[in-house]
């Protein structure tokens, strides 16, 4: 056997290759901690946008509140189209646009509703016509007087630039 093969290599010969293997687990590991700050980042978006939505959705529902609130016992509707300063509209027209859909409609109302970090709501109140309050009561004859009541489409917005867009509506039925 040729003992010149066990001998180890000079030193000079292995601070090369030592220098290499550090530099490449050198690049791994900073690859590792760039993925897991893109992660991170990512996971901060998330639930800055969670927080934004929920803060749009509770503003919206506040302004779904004081729409119904500020309905008297007998609210008097316009006849045609929106009364700013009341948030009160007319019956909408079956074959027209939904008011909240159409993009040129600027008759919301401002609630009062409203902190430092959010705009105030903006809602609409739409007279819906009369319904009945039980089962058939309407097919009564005669209708009992207690069976039918107003009823109003309540639609309520938070909009804000560049946060979350949050739009509500229920239907109110009057006393």
């Amino acid at each position: 056997m040729n003992r010149s093969a066990r001998r180890p290599a000079p030193p000079h010969a292995r601070r090369g290759a030592t220098l290499v293997v550090v530099l490449i687990l050198l690049l791994v590991m900073t690859l590792l901690g760039l993925a897991s700050l893109r992660s991170t980042v990512l996971e901060e978006r998330m639930t800055s946008n969670l927080l934004d939505r929920s803060l749009g959705f509770q503003v919206a529902e506040a302004g779904l509140r004081e729409a119904e609130a500020s309905l008297d016992p007998n609210p008097t509707f316009p006849t045609s189209g929106c009364v700013v300063a009341t948030g009160l509209c007319a019956m909408p027209v079956a074959s027209d646009p939904e008011r909240w859909l159409d993009t040129s409609f600027n008759q919301w109302h401002t609630g009062t509703v409203a902190d430092a970090n959010t705009a105030a709501p903006q809602y609409i109140i739409e007279d819906m016509g009369t319904g009945p309050n039980w089962r058939d009561c309407d097919r009564l004859s005669p209708i009992h007087p207690l069976c039918l009541t107003p009823r109003y489409r309540v639609t309520s917005r938070s909009q804000q630039n560049g946060r979350a867009s949050v739009m509500l509506q229920t239907i109110f039925a009057g006393k």
